[in-house]
């Protein structure tokens, strides 16, 4: 089923509408009614009764996101959302890493004396809890120093801090942002493989897949790194379609050049 975007987004936001002085143009955007005047909203193309939000210069319209460019957003946000949790997520585990390299003697003998009662119960499902990868990993982490779950807190706040900004720029569609994204998960994405090698899981297969499709949409949709004629492109495309939407909202053919 396609989606319409410009209803979809005009159902939740609400029309925008906007009277031209070009007479040509505002008669094909207005409309007289029964219950009052009408004005066609830039985004969708359905009349909303009232006064317009704007008026003056076609050229001066406002620029109203649609069609592709409203699924461009909404995919976008999408990844936003995506790297917010995971950034908070990251600041969690953060904190809990410091605090545990403040307090690894007596999560030690915590974790120990769990150990000593659980294990009979284990052994009799015939589960060797002394050979166990998880406990195992439990136990080697209470042998690293102080100093370095600093180090470690350091650095994974520092990546759920980049986390954190791409949400922001992303959601906001900047620029900016997009670069950092496709830079930054490219960048982790060596590692993910690495850690494929070593154990596979669907967890790490899905994110693995959602961060190279994340890097080639944006690269490509954004036409990052000189991609689909680059960034003059970009803005050629934004700017036409700038000048376009009063005549692509009120039915007018534009003129060829």
């Amino acid at each position: 089923m396609k989606i319409d975007w410009d209803r979809r987004h005009c159902a939740r936001k609400g029309h925008v509408t906007y009277a031209p002085d070009d007479p040509r143009l505002r008669v094909r955007l207005h409309a007289q009614t029964a219950v009052g005047e009408a004005w066609r909203c830039l985004r969708c193309g359905d009349f909303a009764l009232g006064e317009p939000h704007g008026s003056g210069p076609a050229s001066d319209a406002p620029l109203v996101p649609r069609g592709k460019v409203l699924r461009d957003l909404f995919i976008l946000r999408f990844l936003a959302i995506e790297r917010a949790v995971r950034g908070v997520f990251i600041v969690l585990v953060a904190v809990a890493v410091w605090k545990f390299s403040n307090s690894q003697d007596a999560v030690r003998r915590l974790f120990n004396e769990y150990l000593d009662t659980f294990r009979p119960v284990f052994k009799h499902f015939h589960y060797d809890l002394d050979h166990s990868p998880v406990v195992g990993s439990i136990q080697k982490a209470f042998g690293y120093k102080h100093s370095t779950l600093l180090l470690v807190a350091v650095l994974l706040l520092a990546y759920a801090l980049i986390e954190l900004v791409e949400a922001v720029g992303l959601w906001y569609a900047k620029r900016w942002a997009e670069y950092l994204t496709v830079i930054a998960t490219a960048a982790f994405l060596p590692l993910e493989i690495y850690e494929l090698t070593e154990k596979v899981s669907y967890l790490k297969i899905a994110t693995l897949v959602l961060n190279i499709l994340a890097v080639l949409y944006i690269a490509l949709a954004k036409r990052l790194f000189g991609l689909r004629g680059g960034r003059r492109a970009f803005e050629e495309e934004r700017h036409s379609a700038s000048l376009l939407e009063v005549e692509e909202s009120a039915g007018v053919q534009p003129s060829l050049p």
